[in-house]
């Protein structure tokens, strides 16, 4: 009984961790989803981007012809103070609007 109590604790630390993962992966998609869409309609990607993005995450936007990829990475702790961070990365693709001379990254 006394040897299975640490293995529950980390077991619940993990199920713990995987679902903050999960939510901070949302959150990445979303602000990825706004930064390829404002970009794609001509305004700042990046500033719309980071506006839905979680705290601490990098927002990049790239224009590639006729299509915008954005591109969000967000660092997730791990509920132990050890254990090193993972990174959650979400992209998103949108199609240039027409008659938008020059999509703003």
């Amino acid at each position: 009984m006394a040897a299975g109590l640490p293995a529950l604790m980390l077991l619940l630390l993990a199920g713990l961790t995987a679902v903050n993962a999960v939510s901070t992966k949302a959150a990445c998609l979303d602000a990825a989803r706004e930064a390829a869409l404002a970009a794609s309609r001509g305004e700042e990607g990046v500033a719309a981007g980071s506006r839905h993005a979680p705290s601490g995450a990098e927002v990049a936007v790239v224009v590639e012809g006729e299509r915008v990829r954005a591109t969000v990475r967000a660092p997730v702790r791990a509920l132990g103070a050890d254990l090193p961070a993972l990174t959650v990365v979400a992209t998103a693709v949108a199609a240039v609007e027409p008659g938008i001379p020059d999509p703003q990254p």
